[in-house]
């Protein structure tokens, strides 16, 4: 962005000019001249206005004493946030919202991307403070890992609410997303308008994947006793390591080569031996005995080091049916659905 204090005032445009007296002006002395704008020039003056950066007192006389001649020292400063104040106590707020999102752009898409790197208790100690319908729709809107972790820090039956409201979640106004923009003290998401929401089941199946299995089996328990239909909905579009055994074999192979076998492993650590065979059938002879003997060598491991390595083999598997290296098929009740 150019700084103005960098420019002279025959540098400024015809806009830039305009933008600045306005925000001389402000809202109380400026209310006239922005009722009297039409839409196209409320957005070429808006955008102009929001990069404007810092301009000096010596611009602002200029630009003030090429209008009318006189002047007091003053210094304004023109950015998004004071231009976004400035419009909403001088316009409706529907005339307001289509502005500031196109000068926004596709930036703004980037709020719950964000929300997704703040780290998990800190998120669980603020959510645990909010009403379940809130919460519900914040989950549905960050990556279904992160989800995982901070439902699993929730009390349990507050979770449960949760996950609830979430299968019962309708399309999302735009207003009700600026509202809980204000109750996350975030940046403006105007332009996350109206979308069409994914399947509800299909989400919570991926937060149920990435459970451990401790809380998958705690939740999965709470789910099934308050909507059981839709718990066994759930558990049959999961993608779970024992479903890597159903892989047909050309997917096999390419998975079992693509994956660590350190991981394996681990993974297979007090697995069935239909499991294990399923896996050292695919390798050779050869590789299949360094396996065996390396799983041997392993020892006793905990829990907690199975299921990683599992969800790491599991990451890997959709990873590479995402770019088509293989298929993973599940068996629903009347036919194979192929999950993305």
């Amino acid at each position: 962005m150019a700084q103005a204090e960098a420019r002279s005032l025959k540098e400024l445009s015809g806009l830039e000019r305009a933008a600045i007296l306005l925000l001389v002006l402000g809202e109380e002395h400026g209310g006239a001249l922005w009722e009297s704008l039409d839409d196209d020039e409320l957005r070429k003056v808006s955008l102009a206005m929001s990069t404007l950066g810092t301009v000096p007192a010596s611009l602002v006389e200029q630009v003030l004493a090429d209008l009318a001649g006189q002047t007091n020292r003053l210094t304004v400063v023109g950015d998004y946030e004071r231009t976004q104040e400035l419009l909403s106590k001088l316009l409706p707020k529907d005339r307001v919202g289509p502005i500031m999102e196109e000068i926004r752009g596709p930036a703004g898409r980037t709020i719950w991307q964000r929300l997704s790197n703040v780290q998990d208790h800190l998120l669980a100690n603020y959510l645990k403070t909010e009403h379940p319908q809130t919460v519900a729709l914040i989950l549905s809107r960050i990556k279904a890992e992160h989800s995982a972790k901070v439902l699993a820090m929730l009390p349990e039956d507050f979770a449960t609410d949760v996950m609830l409201r979430i299968l019962q979640l309708d399309t999302v106004s735009k207003d009700t997303l600026d509202q809980v923009e204000d109750s996350l003290r975030t940046n403006f998401i105007a332009n996350l308008s109206q979308t069409t929401r994914r399947d509800a089941h299909d989400l919570l199946a991926e937060i149920f994947n990435s459970f451990d299995r401790t809380n998958e089996s705690k939740f999965m328990e709470a789910l099934e006793r308050s909507a059981f239909k839709s718990a066994e909905k759930i558990r049959a579009l999961m993608f779970t390591f024992e479903d890597i055994t159903k892989l047909d074999p050309n997917s096999a192979q390419a998975l079992v080569r693509a994956i660590d076998k350190t991981d394996l492993a681990k993974a297979l650590k007090g697995a069935s031996e239909s499991t294990k065979n399923f896996f050292t059938s695919k390798m050779t002879t050869r590789a299949a005995t360094i396996f065996n003997d390396e799983m041997a060598g392993l020892g006793p491991i905990r829990l907690k080091e199975v299921d990683e390595a599992q969800q790491k083999i599991i990451a890997t598997a959709k990873a590479m049916a995402d770019r088509g290296e293989i298929i993973i098929a599940k068996t629903g009740n009347e036919e194979d659905v192929v999950l993305e």
